[in-house]
């Protein structure tokens, strides 16, 4: 064919519009045709295009490729074999890059036979490493391996570019085999930045955390712990290993070059494993350091989580008008972030004025808000959300029906949260996971239906987890079912013998129902399984400032006018009808000893403190990192009523809303 009857567009909305390219894996390259309107695009096309140069052929088919039209980046591919057979090998690269963006694994295997026709594969590497890349993204890993086993020697882009496409498609193992594969087939010297990147992006996604240790020894051998995209990478894949590698994911991130990627992902690293008060004064580092390094959305998400889990309020305001001021409150990411702080401080109406500033709402933020309300026993307003996301277009996924189910489970939904674990599967084909059906057993032994709820267990297709049965044994406390609550404790203690809060939560059973013998048995097993027992503490925000109390507390500056003011407070609820629960206290005492040791738990201490401190009428938060105690609860209920002052407690289980004498609980958690 002549070159001057070549008549591609220079404008790839052109190309996608008068081609029927697909995505749709059906159409063959030999039907794809450009149209053009007029001499006018036929003369740009040429005077960008050389057709008898091949290098301009593949110029054309990267550019379209870069621009964002895959579909129209084939069309030229076409277009080019037609006008110059010769522009093959610089553009087929290109080309299997397009049918990979395209998601077009017809195109993809016609490209793959063209290439065994033309024998560019498997003897060109450029060629062999695109075709890889386009089964990887085509979701076909295993055609990519077939083709892979085909090439006599890959060199170690191939290796890389399997290795990473095993990493798209989650086959972490294989990966790493490969990457291991790579050292022993050449040296050390063989692995580059591109495949230490790789390599650790597998290695933070698979469980054996010793597998990033001995990444960082090897690249730290040749020399690429200098590398800030590797170095960044690394830091990730310490940071998705939890807790254990927080001190060598410090130790890099001490010694290296950093940039905002590395600060985000130490300061999201001490987030996401709880530390929230490292994680904000790194961030105040951050800030300070040369000069300040300017924040982005991705600093502000993580320092928002760090608050959300600190529950501390006043912070997160504060972090909050910086993202106002910086134009991020409509950015979806933030935004979302931003919902969560404020719902996990307990500030449910703020989170919704926040939800309602984010521009466009995802799945994510809708499911933030959903379980924003849930937290806080709005199930009916959750559900509200839940219909108005659902009238917006924005289809509910799995872990939207988690918070929609958490949500009718701590407001005692009981109907609506049957109707909709059953809807979930039939109207939107979600099939019910572990937490759906914890949120269900949790609902059920609020209701009293303990049976209903461990025949929902016995009933399972999987295996029940320490969630589900830890449910039940929650539900047989509240209706003092001590039967099914050695049932559920046996299987918790088979699941986890480590977990002290399991053996707690069935010695307050026992304690409750008057049999010491069985409280004693369990204080032995904890002794001889060498369990420890972590500190209860309540901590409350006072001016940007974190107190913290532990029972018996007598560290606190205040520690003397704390208790002196707790004394007569209990005393005048005592006057107003509190009497002191001291059934789960797990020592058989006498009942003035018992009196002594509710007195002095750490919930009474921060809240008498907020009292003492706080300005009159504001709202008290406390957060609790266990299960808030029956007497503490029943107290607060009484101090809430005679101070005229609304408290917030965020414990293990939930949020509990105490105002006017009673909880938002409901006396369940």
């Amino acid at each position: 064919m002549a070159a001057a009857s070549v008549q591609p567009p220079l404008n790839p909305r052109a190309a996608a519009h008068s081609l029927a390219v697909p995505t749709s894996n059906t159409q063959s390259l030999r039907d794809m045709r450009i149209d053009t309107s007029g001499p006018s695009l036929r003369a740009m096309f040429l005077r960008a295009v050389d057709p008898s140069r091949p290098a301009s052929w593949s110029a054309a088919v990267a550019d379209l490729l870069s621009s964002g039209d895959p579909v129209a980046a084939l069309a030229v591919f076409a277009a080019a074999l037609r006008a110059n057979p010769a522009a093959l090998r610089p553009a087929l690269p290109p080309a299997f890059r397009a049918a990979a963006a395209a998601t077009s694994l017809a195109a993809g295997r016609q490209l793959h036979l063209l290439s065994l026709r033309s024998g560019l594969f498997p003897s060109d590497p450029f060629s062999a490493s695109a075709l890889l890349h386009m089964y990887h993204h085509c979701s076909r890993p295993f055609d990519a391996r077939k083709a892979f086993d085909e090439i006599p020697s890959p060199n170690p882009v191939i290796i890389t570019a399997m290795a990473s496409g095993y990493v798209r498609n989650n086959l972490l193992l294989p990966s790493l085999a490969l990457f291991r594969t790579l050292l022993v087939s050449g040296s050390a010297m063989a692995v580059d930045e591109a495949a230490a990147l790789v390599a650790f992006s597998a290695s933070a996604r698979v469980s054996d955390r010793g597998i990033t240790a001995s990444l960082h020894a090897l690249i730290a051998k040749i020399g690429l712990d200098v590398d800030a995209g590797v170095v960044n990478t690394m830091l990730d894949a310490y940071a998705k290993g939890g807790g254990r590698d927080l001190g060598a994911a410090r130790k890099v991130f001490d010694t290296m070059d950093k940039d905002v990627v590395s600060w985000n992902s130490m300061i999201a690293l001490y987030a996401q494993n709880g530390l929230s008060a490292e994680a904000l004064r790194l961030y105040g580092n951050m800030l300070n350091v040369d000069g300040g390094i300017r924040c982005n959305a991705v600093t502000f998400s993580a320092v928002l989580l760090a608050c959300a889990h600190a529950g501390t309020i006043q912070t997160g305001k504060r972090i909050h008008n910086q993202v106002v001021r910086m134009g991020l409150e409509e950015n979806v990411y933030v935004g979302t972030s931003v919902v969560d702080m404020y719902s996990k401080c307990g500030r449910v109406e703020m989170a919704r004025k926040a939800f309602e500033k984010i521009k466009k709402k995802n799945v994510l933020s809708w499911s933030a808000m959903i379980t924003g309300y849930g937290m806080h026993g709005h199930g009916q307003q959750a559900l509200d959300v839940f219909n108005e996301m659902k009238r917006s277009g924005q289809n509910p996924n799995y872990i939207t029906f988690i918070s929609v189910l958490a949500a009718c489970s701590h407001a005692g939904l009981l109907d609506k949260g049957r109707y909709w674990y059953k809807t979930m599967k039939k109207e939107f084909g979600i099939e019910p996971g572990v937490e759906h059906l914890g949120c269900m057993v949790d609902l059920l032994g609020r209701a009293g239906c303990l049976d209903e709820a461990y025949g929902l267990i016995k009933e399972m297709k999987i295996k029940p987890d320490a969630a589900l049965w830890g449910a039940l044994l929650s539900a047989c406390r509240i209706h003092k079912n001590v039967e099914l609550a050695e049932i559920s404790a046996k299987r918790l203690f088979e699941l986890d013998m480590t977990n002290c809060g399991y053996y707690v939560l069935l010695s307050n059973i026992y304690a409750e129902a008057g049999m010491w013998k069985d409280v004693e048995r369990m204080r032995v097993l904890v002794k001889t399984r060498g369990i420890e027992k972590p500190p209860g503490y309540s901590s409350v925000e006072l001016k940007g400032k974190t107190h913290v109390f532990y029972v018996g507390d007598n560290i606190h500056p205040q520690h003397k006018e704390i208790y002196s003011y707790l004394g007569k407070l209990l005393e005048t609820i005592q006057e107003a009808g509190y009497v002191p629960n001291t059934s789960s206290v797990l020592h058989d005492l006498d009942e003035e000893e018992k009196e002594s040791a509710v007195r002095i738990h750490s919930e009474k201490l921060a809240v008498a403190f907020a009292l003492m401190n706080q300005v009159p009428g504001s709202i008290i938060h406390v957060i609790k990192n266990l299960r808030v105690c029956t007497d503490c609860h029943t107290a607060i209920k009484f101090i809430s009523r005679i101070s005229g002052r609304e408290i917030i407690v965020r414990d293990l289980q939930r949020f509990h809303h105490f105002k006017d004498g009673s909880c938002s609980c409901g006396d369940y958690w």
